[in-house]
């Protein structure tokens, strides 16, 4: 028979308080670093953005942009003009046939017009669960939960999230952390990952939570 490894309680209530009070007076407006002009620009940017870096998709999609913000121009471009935009991005070449299948979708399906639902948005060619909701949270404003490697590796380290897969971190989040820092969690979260909770050294010593996390392996 195999055993679930049993998941440690999440924090308290008035420790994810703490915890997130100091985030948001850190940081007040926490944004995505993906750069976009508009819902359809932010899809296309979160799509491109799997197994690839914010910094470098930014220098792809700069361009792209700059001809085509619309499914439609998207469409116009052409997926060869897509490929030659994207060509510095990893897995380019199905994520620009992705781009144009995507853009058709929302043209023929949607009007031209990003949906702000979470099933329909995940029937876009590239658009997972997780795209889906960063989609949600940044371009319309819902308090959704995007997890990925950063939010799942805090979300677990501080127990502010415990979970043994993404889904189970999102719903802890959803589950945990006070509604009135719900809107801005998972960018919070995420950009202490990126710079301050890193995977192999974490930078403990310079963390503004560091007396309010249980995780023991402080490092300089």
């Amino acid at each position: 028979m195999v055993q679930t490894r049993r998941l440690p309680q999440p924090l308290p209530f008035a420790q994810q308080v703490a915890i997130f009070s100091r985030l948001a007076e850190a940081n007040p407006r926490p944004v995505t670093e993906l750069e976009f002009t508009n819902p359809f620009t932010l899809v296309v940017a979160v799509a491109l953005s799997a197994q690839a870096t914010d910094v470098g998709v930014n220098k792809a999609t700069r361009g792209l942009f700059a001809m085509a913000d619309t499914p439609q121009k998207m469409l116009d471009l052409g997926l060869e003009g897509v490929t030659e935009h994207i060509k510095t991005i990893g897995l380019f070449r199905q994520k620009a046939k992705n781009v144009i299948a995507l853009s058709r979708i929302l043209v023929e399906e949607f009007g031209g017009e990003v949906p702000d639902s979470r099933a329909a948005l995940m029937r876009l060619p590239g658009v997972g669960r997780k795209t889906a909701n960063v989609v949600l949270n940044s371009a319309f404003g819902h308090p959704a939960q995007a997890v990925d490697t950063h939010i799942f590796r805090v979300g677990n380290r501080t127990r502010i999230a415990p979970g043994r897969d993404v889904d189970e971190v999102e719903r802890a989040i959803e589950d945990n952390v006070p509604a009135r820092f719900q809107d801005n969690a998972h960018h919070w979260l995420i950009l202490h990952g990126r710079y301050i909770c890193q995977a192999r050294r974490p930078r403990c010593a310079v963390c503004i939570i560091h007396d309010l996390c249980p995780y023991e392996e402080k490092t300089a």
